[in-house]
């Protein structure tokens, strides 16, 4: 089989419409969304998800299949990931991988270890413990119980510092331990990064947020709140949800709460660029002056297809 490509990148820089024109070079494409929050059923703004029109126009995977309740992994999305494809090549089809979501992009790409299931009741625990605490005081356990995986996060990412410690709370062994039990991954990929200025890209980050917040993205938030979710909700710890629900809440205004989601919308996609650049087998490419097609003749002449 040919290899997968892989649609990647910072938020905002174009990587839905652009493996959407890949998928019409290919021909009978389906998208595999390789985004760990577009799985949640009502997370549609704040998410960037595809519109309901593109949905039913492409095939796409890992989008509207899950209740904002249930836990999803990356280990979970390389298993299902891996059949999927799979089964869209069985059927003489063309698998397009999009998204930024770095560490589901690693699961498929490089692999992970399997880590263990750990009981409800521990994760439980733990959160309750991360809504009363603040994240430092458990990232600062996870330093002194697993350095080296506490080394690749920082204190925002509440949900992997979670994982961190109740991997070793349910077995004893760090996360770290697992994933070096390396399960090669299933599929060849070619990943392709898309990048633009960084002042442009901050740009078009601001200009997304405001768009996002003219479509409907605090009614969006209002409903999950009105609903009994919160930002220590597990689906919710995520830019543009957990910056909106204390605003809701009364804790600061409207426009500070907008102001830090761009502000960490802009931070994230620096960390994205920073894990890609790691990536020594990537294509990156310039997206400055180019349209969405244009990239993607670009990718599909690489493919060598």
């Amino acid at each position: 089989m040919p290899p997968v490509p892989v649609i990647a990148g910072p938020t905002a820089v174009g990587k839905t419409s652009t493996a959407l024109e890949l998928g019409r070079l290919l021909g009978s494409p389906e998208i595999v969304s390789c985004d760990s929050r577009q799985i949640y059923r009502g997370m549609d703004i704040g998410t960037a998800k595809p519109a309901e029109t593109v949905l039913q126009e492409t095939p796409h995977h890992f989008i509207n299949e899950l209740d904002v309740g249930q836990h999803f992994s990356a280990g979970e999305f390389q298993l299902q990931a891996e059949s999927r494809i799979a089964d869209i090549q069985s059927r003489g089809h063309s698998p397009v991988v999009v998204g930024g979501s770095t560490l589901y992009v690693r699961a498929l790409v490089l692999g992970l270890g399997q880590t263990p299931r750990v009981d409800a009741d521990v994760r439980t625990r733990l959160n309750r413990r991360m809504e009363t605490v603040s994240p430092e005081v458990l990232y600062n356990e996870l330093v002194a119980v697993d350095p080296a995986y506490a080394a690749t996060l920082d204190s925002s990412k509440s949900q992997r510092i979670v994982r961190g410690l109740e991997v070793f709370a349910a077995t004893g062994r760090t996360l770290t331990s697992f994933q070096q039990d390396h399960r090669a991954p299933r599929h060849d990929y070619l990943v392709f990064v898309l990048s633009r200025h960084r002042e442009r890209l901050y740009a078009e980050i601001n200009d997304r947020v405001d768009d996002m917040i003219q479509r409907g993205l605090v009614q969006e938030v209002e409903r999950f709140h009105e609903a009994g979710f919160s930002e220590h909700t597990a689906a919710m710890r995520t830019i543009g949800y957990q910056e909106l629900f204390p605003a809701l809440r009364g804790d600061y205004d409207m426009e500070r709460a907008v102001e830090l989601v761009k502000r960490n919308s802009r931070r994230y996609a620096k960390r994205q660029l920073t894990w890609y650049r790691g990536m020594e087998s990537a294509h990156w490419i310039d997206v400055d002056g180019l349209s969405a097609r244009d990239v993607a003749g670009q990718i599909h002449s690489l493919l060598g297809l």
